[in-house]
């Protein structure tokens, strides 16, 4: 069993960072593949980005490409997601899950997810 749990939203300007933390206890993420989702209002939760086991794969949607950076550090059970220059179209309630494969970009195959945490961006 895995737990997990996010912190580092909050309410930032067009422009601004934050930066994501995804805490796990229990089965250490050192063995899992890693992923931070997101979900706005009305739309369906969706992968923005992933590293896996190694940390030798990243995959970034498209519209955070550049602008996001994910991170492990199996060490300390903890994965990060660096948010820069962030847009109002960015607003959404951020997810970390860990998935029992090495690297998996499907939803249905993260078994794992913590409670979220909102990011608000204001223009």
């Amino acid at each position: 069993q895995v737990q997990l749990a996010e912190s580092g939203g909050g309410l930032v300007q067009a422009g601004g960072s934050l930066r994501l933390s995804c805490a796990a206890s229990g089965r250490t993420v050192s063995s899992s593949a890693m992923g931070w989702f997101r979900q706005a209002p009305g739309k369906e939760r969706a992968l923005v980005a992933a590293t896996s086991l190694s940390g030798t794969d990243t995959y970034y949607a498209g519209s955070v490409k550049g602008r996001f950076t994910i991170s492990r550090d199996n060490a300390k059970t903890t994965v990060y997601l660096e948010m820069n220059s962030l847009k109002v179209g960015d607003t959404a309630v951020y997810y970390c899950a860990a998935s029992p494969k090495t690297w998996t970009l499907r939803i249905d195959e993260y078994e794992y997810w913590g409670q979220g945490t909102q990011v608000t961006v204001s223009s």
